[in-house]
C-alpha cells in the first residue's frame, strides 16, 4: 500500500497520551508523523507559558521520583516545578495500632520522594509543549470510532463534528481510559478484581501546614492518603485525600454533611496536622484492579489506565503508565531510525518483555498493599504493625520499600 498517513496514531490525548506524544517527538528528534485525536475541545493556545488557575478543589497526581526524571529529559519538568508541592516525607500507619514507618528523602540522598501537581496545570503543561515546540497533530474535539487492523498498518476511522475520515497508520497507541471503547471493539477483553470498596477523593484544609510529609494512614473504614498540596490563594494549607470505603458504605457517606464528613477524617486520622478546616468538592468512584488480556497486538499497544488501572492509595497507576510510555517511545524511535515497520509485532513484544517486570511488580505492590492493610484480622493485624516496625529499624529493607515507591527500580526510569 501507499505510505501511511501518520507513523503512531495517539487516541485519547489526556495526561498519558500527551507524554507520549510529547516521548514520540523527543525520542525522534522530531522524526515522527504523529496525531493525537481527543474527545474534549483542547484550550486556546496562547504564547509563552500556559495559564496557571489555582482552586481549593482541583484534582492532583502523585509524580514519582522516576517520573520527574522522565519530565525532566523532556524538557518539561522546570515549567512543572512552578506550580508542584514536593513530598519531602511519607508516614505510614495503622488506626490504633504500634506499627509506623517514616520515610524521608533526605535518608535516601534525594531531593524529593516525589511530587504533587494539580491535573489541570499537568496537563496543560504537556499540551502547550506539544502545541508550540513540536510538530505532533492534534484533532480535537475528534474521536477514533473504529480500528481495522491490516498486515502492516492500521485504519482508523475518525470522527470531527459531522465528517468522518479515514487514515492510516503503522501504530494506533489506546489510551482513552479504563472504560477503553476502542480496546473492547479490538475484542481485546480485561481481568477485573473489584476491591468492593469506593474511593472517595477530595482537598482538605488543615490547621497545620504540612511541611511536604505524605500520610498514608490504614482505619477500620480503608485506607486513607493526605498528600501535599501547594497552600491556595489566602495561604490556607492544603491536601489531597484519598479515602477508601467498603462499597457498602458509598450511599451513607454520600448523605454526610462536610461537618459529619471532616469529623469523622479527623477521628480517623487523628490531629498531626491539627483542625482539619475545609473539605471541597467531593467525587466518588468504584475501585478496582483492571488488567487489560492484551496489551499488544500487531499495530496495536493499549497504554494507561486502558492497560491497567490500579488502586489510587499507593499513588503507582500514573507513574507505571509514563514508565511505559518512555520505554515503548524509546523502542518506536530506534525502530523508526532503522526504516522498521513500528507496530510490528515482535518491535512490541519487546517492549511488553521490558516492561513485563517493572509491571508485575507494581500491580503486586498496589494491590497487596492495598490487601494488607484493608484487613482488620487480629492475627494479621499484629504481623502488619511488626512489619512496619521493623521496616522502619532496618535501613537496607527500608529503602527498597522507598525505591519501589517512588519508582525507582533498575529499567524503571531508565533506557
Amino acid at each position: 500500500m501507499p505510505r501511511p498517513d501518520y507513523d503512531v496514531v495517539i487516541a485519547g490525548g489526556g495526561m498519558v497520551g500527551a507524554s507520549l506524544a510529547l516521548c514520540l517527538d523527543k525520542f525522534s528528534q522530531a522524526g515522527l508523523r504523529v496525531l493525537v485525536v481527543e474527545n474534549f475541545p483542547l484550550p486556546p493556545q496562547g504564547e509563552g507559558k500556559p495559564a496557571y488557575r489555582p482552586s481549593f478543589d482541583a484534582r492532583s497526581t502523585a509524580l514519582s521520583f522516576g517520573s520527574a526524571q522522565i519530565y525532566e529529559e523532556l524538557a518539561v519538568w522546570s515549567l512543572l516545578a512552578e506550580h508542584i508541592c514536593a513530598i519531602s516525607q511519607v508516614h505510614v500507619s495503622d488506626r490504633g495500632h504500634f506499627g509506623s514507618v517514616l520515610m524521608s528523602a533526605e535518608s535516601q540522598g534525594w531531593s524529593a520522594l516525589g511530587y504533587v501537581v494539580e491535573n489541570a496545570w499537568l496537563g496543560n503543561v504537556l499540551l502547550n509543549q506539544l502545541r508550540q515546540n513540536t510538530a505532533v497533530e492534534f484533532l480535537s474535539p475528534a474521536s477514533v470510532e473504529s480500528v481495522v487492523v491490516s498486515q502492516s498498518y492500521a485504519t482508523l476511522s475518525v470522527r470531527e463534528g459531522d465528517s468522518l475520515r479515514e487514515v492510516t497508520t503503522q501504530l494506533v497507541a489506546i489510551a482513552d481510559g479504563a472504560d477503553s471503547g476502542l480496546r473492547t471493539q479490538l475484542g481485546i477483553g480485561a481481568s477485573v478484581d473489584d476491591y468492593h470498596q469506593v474511593a472517595v477523593i477530595a482537598n482538605v484544609a488543615t490547621e497545620k501546614p504540612h511541611k511536604g510529609c505524605a500520610y498514608e494512614r490504614f482505619t477500620e473504614r480503608g485506607p486513607l492518603a493526605l498528600l501535599p498540596l501547594l497552600a491556595d490563594e489566602s495561604g490556607m494549607s492544603r491536601s489531597a485525600l484519598v479515602w477508601t470505603f467498603p462499597e457498602a458504605m458509598a450511599d451513607e457517606v454520600a448523605t454526610w454533611s462536610d461537618e459529619e464528613f471532616l469529623a469523622e477524617l479527623q477521628r480517623n486520622f487523628g490531629y498531626r496536622l491539627g483542625r482539619l478546616r475545609k473539605v471541597g468538592q467531593r467525587n466518588a468512584f468504584p475501585l478496582r484492579l483492571m488488567q487489560a488480556d492484551e496489551q499488544v497486538r500487531g499495530q496495536v499497544a493499549v497504554l494507561g489506565n486502558a492497560a491497567h488501572s490500579l488502586h489510587p492509595v499507593a499513588g503507582q497507576g500514573f507513574n507505571l503508565a509514563l514508565r511505559d510510555v518512555a520505554c515503548l517511545s524509546r523502542l518506536v524511535a530506534t525502530a523508526h531510525s532503522r526504516g522498521e515497520n513500528l507496530g510490528d509485532l515482535k518491535l512490541l513484544q519487546k517492549y511488553i518483555n521490558s516492561q513485563r517486570g517493572d509491571q508485575l511488580v507494581t500491580t503486586t505492590f498496589s494491590d497487596q498493599l492495598t490487601g494488607i492493610f484493608s484487613n482488620r484480622k487480629p492475627m494479621l493485624s499484629l504481623f502488619r504493625n511488626l512489619g512496619l516496625s521493623m521496616l522502619d529499624v532496618t535501613p537496607p529493607a527500608k529503602s527498597r520499600f522507598v525505591a519501589r515507591a517512588a519508582g525507582i527500580l533498575p529499567g524503571a526510569a531508565a533506557e
